[in-house]
């Protein structure tokens, strides 16, 4: 999925951004000397498009070839959108079976772009949301693509984290109490009205927390959309994206937020189903993808319905504040100024899990 470009998000040049309200995305000149030192640039003048969906970081292809990752416009609550931790994250997992894009350059001077970045390969492949590329229509293809999905989660949960640097990235113990107690606050920051089903999920989470299997490195926001395919068959599951929620904790955070986002063809509607191609024959059903990951882990899942309510809740805070940016103007983002009722669904839905299951 390609986002569009608003005319003051990409410039030539500081004074080309002079008479603008908000700052720029991209600065291409001296992004191009930036290119330039790193032995990352090509004949031409550099030129970028925006990829991805585009709600978060914002993610740019370049015309030289690569991927330029840097955060959105703020304002930002502390520790938000770090994208020099995320590359940090990535180069720790190369030498790993993860897959993940190889990081070529990071800058952490602002004088470049008006923003730290990380520059990466670009993955040739396809994003699978609300269809399948013609090669994979197939049940069985469908099929693959949950396995491959499975498979890759199994792979980043079983790094271990120390050996490979990331002695610090995160707190290894007490993440789960960390989750209430951040998006909580994080709340408080992001709302623009009274959400009382919220705080009635925020008791309930507290209430009946699970104690957490070993620690792994958590991707945070793990979902077919960001992941990216081969485009033929048969399925091959080519790297994962979008790390910025990345830390060290509970590894079924993950396998819960996963749930959230696997619709099946008997689900309600929803504006937030970001990948309906799952509704298609062949996928599995969440219970059979739950099933998967725990023959393939090892790990007992019997309170996933915690996980599932939390990561919820959590998208409730999230939404909440790319609500409240679009409001306030520093987005021009037509979906998320749609957000208003979306997130009275969400709240409702994280509410109903808590009595129903999911």
């Amino acid at each position: 999925m390609t986002t569009s470009l608003a005319p003051d998000d990409v410039v030539r040049s500081y004074a080309e951004a002079a008479g603008n309200q908000r700052e720029p995305l991209l600065v291409l000149d001296p992004l191009r000397e930036f290119l330039d030192r790193a032995g990352l640039a090509a004949p031409g003048e550099l030129a970028a498009a925006p990829i991805g969906e585009g709600h978060s970081c914002v993610t740019f292809a370049l015309s030289t070839g690569v991927v330029l990752r840097r955060p959105p416009r703020g304002p930002l609550p502390p520790s938000a959108h770090d994208v020099l931790r995320e590359a940090r994250l990535l180069r720790a997992l190369e030498p790993t079976p993860v897959r993940v894009p190889e990081i070529l350059a990071v800058c952490e001077d602002l004088s470049v772009i008006g923003a730290p970045f990380y520059v990466m390969e670009l993955i040739e492949g396809e994003v699978i949301t609300s269809s399948l590329p013609a090669p994979l229509h197939t049940p069985g293809e469908a099929n693959r693509i949950a396995d491959e999905l499975i498979d890759a989660l199994v792979e980043l949960h079983a790094v271990d984290w120390a050996a490979v640097g990331l002695e610090g990235f995160g707190k290894p113990t007490g993440y789960l109490e960390r989750q209430l107690r951040r998006f909580g606050g994080l709340w408080e920051h992001n709302r623009t009205r009274e959400l009382p089903a919220f705080e009635q999920v925020g008791s309930w989470l507290a209430a009946h927390r699970p104690e957490s299997p070993p620690a792994t490195v958590v991707h945070g926001d793990y979902r077919l959309g960001n992941t990216i395919y081969a485009g033929d068959a048969p399925a091959r599951l080519l790297a994962i994206l979008d790390w910025e929620m990345a830390t060290i904790g509970d590894p079924l955070a993950d396998l819960g937020y996963l749930m959230t986002h696997w619709f099946q063809d008997d689900d309600p509607a929803s504006r937030f189903n970001l990948q309906s191609v799952t509704q298609q024959p062949g996928f599995p059903t969440r219970h059979e993808l739950i099933e998967r990951y725990r023959e393939r882990s090892g790990r007992a899942v019997g309170e996933l319905d915690w996980y599932v309510t939390l990561a919820l809740w959590k998208a409730v805070v999230f939404m909440e504040g790319n609500y409240k940016r679009a409001i306030e103007g520093s987005t021009d983002d037509p979906y998320l100024k749609s957000f208003g009722e979306g997130v009275v669904e969400l709240a409702e839905r994280a509410l109903a899990v808590t009595r129903d299951g999911f």
